[in-house]
C-alpha cells in the first residue's frame, strides 16, 4: 500500500487513488486497508481533491457502491470533505449544461454521474458540515450574495446554470423524514426553485 503523507501533491493523490482503485478491483486490499488509504488521502486538501477527481469518474465497483469503510474514511475529515462535496455537486451540475450547449452528450452524462455520486456521498456521510456548506452555497446561488458568491462569480455561472446548481443542491440535502417534515421541506425547495426560475425568466 502506498504511504500517503500530508504533503502529498494533487498529482500524487490522483496516482495514489488510481492505484487504490486498481487494487480494489483486483481484490488485493482488505476493507480496512481501503479505508485507511482513503482516510489518509482526505486529511489534506490536495489529497482529497486528487481522490475525488479520480474516484467520482471511475468505473470501479467502489465508486458505484461506496463501502462503509469509504464512508467512515470521508467522515474522518469533515471540513475538507464537506467543502469538496458541496462544490462538486454544484460544478458538475453546471458543467453538464455547458457540455450540452456544446453538443457533447457523453461528457454531459459524465458530469451528471459526478453530480449524482457526490450527492449520494453527501447523504451517506451525513455530516452537519456538508449540509451547512450545501445550504450556504445554495443561498449564494439564489441571492447572488453570501459566502460562496465569489466562488460562483469566479466560474462565471449564468442564471440557467445557477438554477441547475440549486436543484442539485436541494436534492442532495433532502434526507428521509416524516411526512409532515417532508412536506415542509418540499414547499421550501419549491419556493427556492421558483426564485431562480423567475430570475432566469427576467433575463
Amino acid at each position: 500500500m502506498t504511504q500517503i503523507g500530508s504533503e502529498i501533491t494533487f498529482e500524487e493523490a490522483i496516482a495514489a487513488t488510481e492505484s487504490l482503485l486498481e487494487q480494489v478491483e483486483a481484490n488485493q486490499l482488505s476493507p480496512e486497508q481501503i479505508g485507511e488509504t482513503i482516510a489518509a488521502l482526505v486529511q489534506s486538501e490536495n489529497g482529497a481533491r486528487g481522490f475525488f477527481v479520480t474516484y467520482l469518474v471511475s468505473s470501479s465497483s467502489l465508486a458505484s457502491h461506496p463501502s462503509e469503510e469509504l464512508v467512515q474514511a470521508l467522515r474522518s475529515s469533515p471540513d475538507i470533505v464537506a467543502e469538496l462535496l458541496a462544490k462538486n455537486v454544484a460544478m458538475s451540475a453546471a458543467m453538464a449544461l455547458t457540455h450540452r450547449r456544446n453538443d457533447d452528450e457523453p461528457m454531459a452524462q459524465s458530469s451528471e454521474q459526478v453530480r449524482d455520486r457526490s450527492a449520494a456521498l453527501i447523504k451517506l456521510v451525513d455530516l452537519d458540515a456538508v449540509y451547512d456548506r450545501c445550504r450556504k452555497l445554495l443561498e449564494s446561488a439564489v441571492t447572488g450574495a453570501g459566502s460562496y458568491q465569489a466562488f460562483l462569480d469566479r466560474w462565471g455561472y449564468d442564471a440557467e446554470q445557477r438554477q441547475l446548481i440549486c436543484e442539485a443542491l436541494e436534492r442532495a440535502i433532502v434526507v428521509p423524514q416524516t411526512n409532515d417534515q417532508l412536506s415542509s421541506d418540499e414547499e421550501e425547495a419549491t419556493e427556492t426553485i421558483e426564485v431562480i426560475s423567475n430570475s432566469v425568466a427576467s433575463e
